[in-house]
Formats: structure tokens, C-alpha cells, sequence
């Protein structure tokens, strides 16, 4: 594992010690964290995976492949860690995943990921059966495909047979712990991520359960990230006996807590494969606006914010699909241009905040001068214009915020996109350098439970990336022409 600056040797971590999980959209990875929450050195592991996607909008991935990673992974960071280090296991997943099981725990169907978009049809009949306002305020969710109900209905038109043998609809994470240990032990944040959850109360809405035509035995309620199990653990992991299992969660509430933003005062932006603007509350937002989501976290807290389907997606498609040039930190450091293209950069849907779940991209303003470099820049400000439209919405019901704080791999790969954001945002952002501050989070989240009295390591950060007033104007209009664009096609 390559040293990160305040990683630390197994014989000189703090107890206890925990293994944090991370299941993303690339990869699974995992780690040892001491009691300060800094990673253990030369105990981390990684495995690459892929969603299997189409263009009919199939975004899945195999739930026991995902099992099978994070067995080796548990495999590789435990190997030569002695019996009773180890206090505790927590994992974290992507958000909004639903895997059909039988009564024994198998899978009946893939995992469908939150980019899974094939129950569009579903949405817009919901929309017309239900008051999605009124739905809103109770579950803090729209209607959308990345949530159950439409998912759900989907799934009863396109594999009966699947749904009447399901015992049970899990997300992945459930679905990786009972493979693992016996038990599929859900967050509240996981539970609040399939859209059926009350933010208020933390029961599952009764009037969406109908609708989705499920009964409530067969979806998870969550559990709460403070309560651990305590299952037999395979001989396979010695190091892990009498360790606590930790129910899974989100990654957006992990990433949250790794970067730093677990108040009010700090707005997390997530730049991964999808990408995030949220801001952690006391309690649920009210009034909530309509373009975002709110999830109940825990017993007090209520994650605020909105989903990016398309950010590290849509960096990765332009690195691989055109002839970039040698030197992209020029091209994104480089002040803005009319010249370059106009993009609206949703390869696989929009969520927040108009939650245009078959919307795709759109890229105009393109000239006989544009080359490749330039459509990379205009993509990577069409991602930024996203950002921005959160944003906007979040404002008045996060009034408290004084600091972004921008982490992920996106940021990490290419920090002189910072600029970019800040300029179409109008504030500074943070650079949050800490690479897997996802995992982080898990593990902190855990260790507040099991070490709550140790002191914590600081978080690390680079630059903090100003506005320049100078790009105002041209954001400014940029951004009228990007809602031009929006109205005129997408919503068209």
C-alpha cells in the first residue's frame, strides 16, 4: 500500500482496531484502522470491479461476486493481525441497491445499482397514482429509479416468478453480510437509501409499500449504526473473534464523516463515480425542497443534499473514449471560453434536482476548432453546473454552511478542477486529500461506539481553491445557457 502521510504501523496502532469495508462502483476495498482512524499500514486491499451496463439503462452487478471480494479482502488486511486487536467490523456500500433473496438467503436476481434505469415507465406511472409532494415530505425521496417502488413494480412486470419466491428484498450489503456471517444487518441510512423509509419516524411508509406491492416483513427497517452484532465469525478470519459486526451503511453518510462534514457548517462534495453535494443535520430539514433528498441517518441525524449519477463516469468515458491530450491540468486550469462546448453531462440519468430518470447527455456549441481537449473541459464544467444546481436548492435550507469540502477520486486524479467548481459555485472549496475517506468514515462511525473517548487524527487537506472574480460573469451566463439546454431537451 503506498504511504499516505499519516498511515501508521501495525505495532504501533492504537487499540482497538477496526476493519472498515467500502463497496463502490469500481472496486471493493477494505482496510485496518486504529482508534485515531488512521489507516494501518501494509493492510489494505482493493479488488476492481464493473457494473454490467446496456443501453437499455441495466446498471447490476453480481451480489455474490461482491461477497466474494470482501472475503479475500478480509483475507489480505487481517493476515498477521493478532487475536483481540480487533474490535470491530463496518462496511459501507453504495447506495440503493436491491437484490431479490429465497428464504435461505440465496439471490434470485443481480444486484440492481442506483443507476439502473430500465423502471422509467414505472416512475412516470407512480407519479400519476401518487401525491409525490406529499410523498416527499414523508420519506424525504421522490419518485425515481434509483428507489424500490418503481423498482419493485418493475421487477413484478419483467420476473414474476423472482418476486413471488423472494422472501425478502436486500440491499447488497445485507446480502454480503448474511454470506458472510449469518446475518443481514441493515443501517438506517441503507434503509432510508430504497426510498420507503419515514425520515421522521424510521417506519417504512405503508402507502408506498402498496404501491410498490410488497409487504413490509420482506424490506428492512434498518437498524441503528450504534448497534452491533455480535455473530460466530468463520475460522477463516481468526483476528476477527469476538469482534462486533456493524449494521451496513451508505456510502454517502461514510463520506460525509471521513471528509470532515459532520455538521451543519460543512458541505461535503463526493467526486467519485457519482458525486453528491450533502450536508449532515440535527434532525430532519424542514421545509425540505423538492429537488433534494433527506435521509434519516441514525436516530437524530438526517443527511440533506442530492445525488450525481455522472461524475467520475463521465471523467472516465472522456479519458477513455477520446484523444486527449498529454497535459489535462493545463486544459482545466486554463480560464474559461466560449469556445468550449456547451455539456450536460448525464450518460445515465439525472437525479438532483430534476430527477429526470431517462434523461441523457447533450453537448452543443461544437465547431470545426473544437478538439478533444476542449469537450473535456466542457464536460468537466458541465459536471460542475450539476453541482451548482444542488447547490442553489440546498442554500436556503442549509443556511449554516461556511466550508465545502471536496473529496474523492475525481478530486484526487484531477485537483485543478477545484477551480472549476469553485468559480461556478461562488465559494471556496476545500481539497480534502485523504484518498478512501469513505472507508474513513465507516470506520470512525464504528470506533464512535467502540473508542469514544479517543482522540481522533485531523482530517488532511491540501488547497483551498477561491472563486475568481474575474470567471463570475462568464459562469454566470454559462450557466443560464445550461438551463436553456435542460428545459428545452430534457424536459422536452
Amino acid at each position: 500500500m503506498a504511504r499516505t502521510g499519516d498511515d501508521v504501523a501495525l505495532e504501533l496502532a492504537q487499540d482497538p482496531l477496526v476493519v472498515a469495508l467500502d463497496v463502490g462502483s469500481t472496486a471493493s476495498r477494505g482496510g485496518l484502522y486504529d482508534a485515531t482512524g488512521r489507516p494501518v499500514r501494509g493492510h489494505q486491499h482493493k479488488v476492481p470491479h464493473a457494473f454490467t451496463v446496456a443501453a437499455d439503462g441495466t446498471s447490476v452487478i453480481g451480489p455474490d461476486q461482491v461477497a466474494d471480494e470482501i472475503a479475500a479482502i478480509l483475507d489480505a488486511v487481517t493476515t498477521g493481525v493478532p487475536v483481540g486487536r480487533v474490535a470491530g467490523v463496518a462496511m459501507d456500500t453504495f447506495a440503493s441497491s436491491l437484490v431479490a433473496v429465497d428464504a435461505g438467503g440465496g439471490a434470485l436476481t443481480p444486484c440492481f445499482t442506483y443507476a439502473d434505469s430500465r423502471s422509467a415507465g414505472e416512475v412516470v406511472a407512480l407519479r400519476a397514482e401518487l401525491d409525490e409532494r406529499a410523498l416527499h415530505q414523508r420519506t424525504g425521496t421522490r419518485i425515481h429509479t434509483s428507489y424500490h417502488a418503481p423498482r419493485l413494480r418493475w421487477l413484478r412486470a419483467t420476473r414474476p416468478r423472482a418476486v413471488d419466491d423472494a422472501a425478502a428484498f436486500w440491499s447488497l450489503g445485507e446480502h454480503v453480510l448474511n454470506r458472510l456471517v449469518g446475518e443481514p444487518l441493515c443501517g438506517t441510512s441503507t434503509a432510508a437509501w430504497t426510498g420507503l423509509l419515514d425520515r421522521r419516524t424510521g417506519v417504512l411508509d405503508p402507502e408506498l409499500l402498496d404501491a410498490a406491492g410488497v409487504a413490509a416483513d420482506r424490506i428492512s427497517a434498518g437498524l441503528d449504526p450504534s448497534a452491533p452484532a455480535h455473530p460466530e465469525v468463520p475460522s477463516r478470519w481468526p483476528a476477527l473473534r469476538g469482534a462486533a459486526w456493524f449494521p451496513v451503511v451508505t456510502d454517502g453518510f461514510a463520506s460525509n464523516v471521513g471528509a470532515g462534514a459532520t455538521d451543519a457548517t460543512v458541505l461535503a462534495a463526493a467526486t467519485a463515480t457519482s458525486g453528491a453535494l450533502r450536508v449532515l443535520l440535527d434532525g430532519p430539514a424542514d421545509p425540505l425542497p423538492f429537488g433534494l433528498w433527506s435521509y434519516r441517518v441514525d436516530a437524530r441525524r438526517t443527511l440533506l443534499g442530492g445525488a450525481l449519477n455522472d461524475v467520475g463516469r463521465a471523467v472516465s468515458w472522456a479519458e477513455s473514449t477520446l484523444r486527449l491530450g498529454p497535459d489535462l491540468r493545463a486544459v482545466l486550469a486554463a480560464p474559461p471560453t466560449t469556445a468550449t462546448p456547451l455539456v450536460l453531462p448525464y450518460l445515465t440519468g439525472e437525479r438532483a434536482p430534476g430527477w429526470v430518470s431517462d434523461a441523457r447527455a447533450v453537448m452543443t456549441g461544437l465547431s470545426a476548432a473544437t478538439d478533444a481537449d476542449s469537450v473535456f473541459r466542457g464536460i468537466v464544467e458541465g459536471v460542475a453546473m450539476t453541482y451548482a444546481r444542488v447547490a442553489d436548492e440546498l442554500g436556503p435550507a442549509a443556511p449554516d454552511v461556511v466550508e465545502v469540502a471536496a473529496s474523492g477520486r475525481v478530486t484526487n486524479d484531477h485537483p485543478q478542477w477545484l477551480q472549476v467548481l469553485a468559480d461556478v459555485l461562488g465559494r471556496p472549496v476545500t481539497h480534502v486529500t485523504r484518498k478512501r475517506s469513505t472507508a474513513r468514515g465507516t470506520a470512525l462511525l464504528a470506533l464512535d461506539v467502540l473508542a469514544p473517548d479517543v482522540a481522533r487524527a485531523p482530517r488532511v487537506t491540501g488547497r483551498t481553491y477561491e472563486p475568481a472574480p474575474a470567471h463570475a460573469d462568464h459562469y454566470r451566463e454559462r450557466r443560464r445557457q445550461f438551463a436553456r439546454v435542460y428545459d428545452e431537451v430534457l424536459l422536452a
